[in-house]
């Protein structure tokens, strides 16, 4: 072995190296990016979750209570209400994940030790239901009397209790299953059309295409249309396996999922578009699919809670297609919700599409370099 020939080879790989920016990116981005993450964005304490709250009560015990609700910086109020029922719809649009009710005859209760408050939580998160534990944990405070009864003695604390709605027997794979859906159209639908253009270069197709009289548009289009079919034939199948092995139930329409779906399809085949017009091998569009899909995964809320992320960490969740689509799967498999009820992610969902398919309209160019 000459030393010599081998030492010129590593010079050779790391000039090619040092001329690949995506390469160079990666080296570089990739231990950034999840340092990062996992340092400052992800977060398991759950603080500031959405609550809506009814005191029906209204008395200085109740209200005294609320406050020390606040205090623990696990909710932050977000609506308030006259009835339960209606913290029942919040939760089913996902407007709120916890619910806090506490009853007109509030001080009778305190008193006679009974029943005080009632926590609704939104049981398609698993996570949320753990925070919603410390909350019962607060003491009801007694040394606040009510005003309208005779001053007396009155136990430390009445018991709360915790109302689990969509998933009362807290099981993983009905929140793990429908986010599933989620992220392998993430994975695949990216990757299937991030080598799409590529590949027609390297296969000498290009020429071909030059040739035709096909639009930008119309090329754009064409290339998305296949892949639809074959993201909904990934839903069906996994949707069947997660009802056969795992008992997952779809409360709402077959056909919300299936359109919530549909959006996320377009959303990520749009971006793999985007991704295919800008780099120049396959091994390239791969490597820029998973800069999207490592962010997607880890902060869209699939795997740790969106609700303990910083503000900036939330920010930039949000324009993640993955990240609507959880909201909007969850709240049609699990909390019934109609498509209709959560318009706001299929308008994002609509708007990232829009916004990508543009772009990579604009980027294409019927030509070889």
């Amino acid at each position: 072995m000459s030393w010599r020939r081998l030492w010129a080879i590593v010079l050779k790989e790391l000039r090619q190296m040092s001329r690949d920016r995506i390469t160079l990116a990666m080296i570089v981005g990739i231990p950034v990016i999840q340092l990062v993450l996992f340092g400052y964005a992800i977060n398991t304490n759950l603080r500031g979750l959405d609550a809506g709250i009814v005191d029906q009560a209204n008395s200085a015990g109740s209200r005294a209570l609320v406050m020390d609700m606040l205090a623990t910086g696990v909710i932050a109020p977000v609506a308030h209400a006259d009835t339960p029922e209606a913290l029942v719809a919040m939760l089913r649009r996902g407007e709120i994940s916890i619910g806090l009710v506490l009853p007109p005859d509030f001080e009778r209760r305190r008193y006679d030790g009974r029943q005080v408050a009632q926590i609704m939580v939104d049981g398609s998160d698993n996570v949320v239901q753990s925070a919603a534990a410390q909350l019962a944990q607060v003491p009801v405070d007694s040394s606040v009397p009510d005003t309208r009864a005779p001053l007396v003695s009155t136990p430390a604390a009445g018991p709360i209790s915790i109302v689990s709605f969509y998933n009362p027997q807290r099981r993983s794979a009905v929140n793990i299953v429908p986010g599933l859906i989620g992220v392998i159209l993430t994975m695949t639908m990216v990757l299937f059309t991030g080598i799409a253009i590529v590949r027609e270069r390297e296969r000498g197709n290009m020429e071909l295409l030059i040739a035709t009289p096909l639009t930008s548009a119309e090329l754009m289009v064409g290339k998305v249309l296949p892949y639809i079919g074959i993201g909904l034939l990934q839903v069906t199948v996994i949707l069947a396996l997660g009802r056969w092995l795992f008992t997952v139930p779809i409360h709402g329409s077959l056909l919300d999922v299936y359109l919530a779906a549909g959006l996320l399809i377009l959303a990520n085949l749009t971006m793999g578009l985007l991704i295919s017009t800008r780099a120049q091998s396959q091994f390239q569009a791969m490597q820029m699919t998973f800069f999207v899909f490592l962010p997607s995964i880890l902060l869209s809320g699939f795997m740790f809670p969106f609700a303990g992320m910083p503000q900036v960490a939330q920010w930039l969740a949000e324009i993640l297609p993955l990240t609507h689509f959880l909201r909007l799967i969850r709240g049609i498999m699990l909390r019934g919700a109609g498509l209709w009820e959560l318009w706001r992610e299929v308008a994002a969902l609509a708007a990232f599409t829009a916004v990508m398919m543009t772009a990579a309209i604009l980027r294409f160019r019927k030509r070889l370099d």
